[in-house]
C-alpha cells in the first residue's frame, strides 16, 4: 500500500507549481485557450477545483457524494465540460482563491483518514492513497495543458512516478474502455525516471514490452501528446502496440487525444484511475 502522507507532499508539491504558473497571470490570460478543446486557462483550474470539491464531499459525506454522483453520471459526456463552464465564469481572483482553499481542505481532510479506508468515487471506491494519486494526476496533466497554453516548459520531477504507475495499472481499464479483452499476461514496463534511474513494472521475461522516458510514458497515458511525437515510447510485441494506442490513466470514456504536433488535446475525464 502507498504512503498517503507520502503522495499528499507530492501532491500539494505538484499543487504548488500550477499554482506558481497561474498565480500572478493578468486577468486576460487566464481567457487564454489551452489545447484541449474550448477550454481556456480558466476552464483547466475551475475543472481541478471542481473535483477537488467532488473529492472533499467524498472524504465526509460518502452518502452525499453518492446522490451527487448519480446526478453527474446522469449525464456522462458532458458534466465534466458543465462543472469546468460553471467554474470558470468566476472571477479570475475568486476561482484561484477557491482552488487554493478547496485543495488545502482536502489535503488536511485526507491526511486525518485511515489509510487503508475506501472513499467512493465515479468509478471504483479508492483508499485515500490511491485519490491524492488521481489527484496528483490530474493536476499535472491539466497542469501540462496550462503550460502548453502559457508557451511554458516544465521540468519533470520524481512526482511522474505516480502517474507513471497509475498508466501501467490502468492498462485492463484501458482495454475495457474500448471494449476489448485484456489480456491475461502483465506486460513489461520499463521507463528512465527524471533522474536517470529506472522505473520497472511487471515481470522481466515478459514478452510483451513497453520502455522510454518517464515523462512521455506520462504524457502519452494523460493523453497529453500523441504518440508520434514521443519517440522514446517503444512496444515490442502485438498488445503491448495495441496499448499505447488506447492507453489512460484516467477514468471515464476514452478521450480524444492531440494530433501531432501538441493540437487538440483530450481532456481527463473524472477524477483518476
Amino acid at each position: 500500500m502507498s504512503d498517503p502522507g507520502a503522495v499528499l507532499a507530492d501532491l500539494r508539491d505538484e499543487s504548488e507549481e500550477l499554482d506558481a504558473l497561474v498565480g500572478g497571470l493578468p486577468d486576460e490570460r487566464w481567457a487564454d485557450p489551452t489545447p484541449a478543446d474550448g477550454w481556456t486557462v480558466a476552464h483547466q483550474i475551475a475543472h481541478l477545483a471542481w473535483t477537488d470539491r467532488q473529492a472533499l464531499l467524498s472524504a465526509t459525506d460518502p452518502d452525499g457524494f453518492v446522490r451527487a454522483a448519480q446526478d453527474a453520471l446522469a449525464s456522462p459526456l458532458t458534466f465534466v465540460d458543465e462543472g469546468a463552464e460553471a467554474g470558470a465564469q468566476a472571477a479570475p481572483a475568486e476561482l484561484l482563491a477557491g482552488w487554493r482553499a478547496g485543495r488545502q481542505a482536502l489535503f488536511l481532510v485526507l491526511a486525518a483518514r485511515p489509510a487503508g479506508e475506501k472513499l467512493p468515487w465515479f468509478g471504483p471506491p479508492m483508499s485515500v492513497a490511491s485519490m491524492a494519486t488521481g489527484r496528483l494526476m490530474e493536476t499535472w496533466a491539466h497542469g501540462q495543458d496550462v503550460a502548453d497554453a502559457l508557451g511554458v516548459t516544465r521540468e519533470p520531477t520524481a512526482r511522474l512516478r505516480h502517474i507513471a504507475r497509475i498508466g501501467v495499472r490502468a492498462r485492463d481499464f484501458s482495454y475495457a474502455a474500448h471494449h476489448l479483452t485484456s489480456p491475461e499476461a502483465e506486460f513489461r514496463v520499463e521507463l528512465r525516471a527524471p533522474d536517470g534511474t529506472e522505473w520497472v513494472y511487471g515481470p522481466a521475461d515478459a514478452p510483451q514490452r513497453v520502455t522510454g522516458e518517464a515523462r512521455e510514458f506520462c504524457l502519452l497515458v494523460t493523453q497529453r501528446a500523441h504518440r508520434d511525437d514521443l519517440p522514446s515510447v517503444r512496444a515490442e510485441g502485438a498488445e503491448a502496440e495495441r496499448w499505447l494506442g488506447i492507453a489512460q490513466a484516467f477514468a471515464g470514456p476514452p478521450g480524444k487525444g492531440r494530433e501531432p504536433g501538441g493540437a487538440g488535446a483530450g481532456r481527463v475525464a473524472g477524477g483518476g484511475a
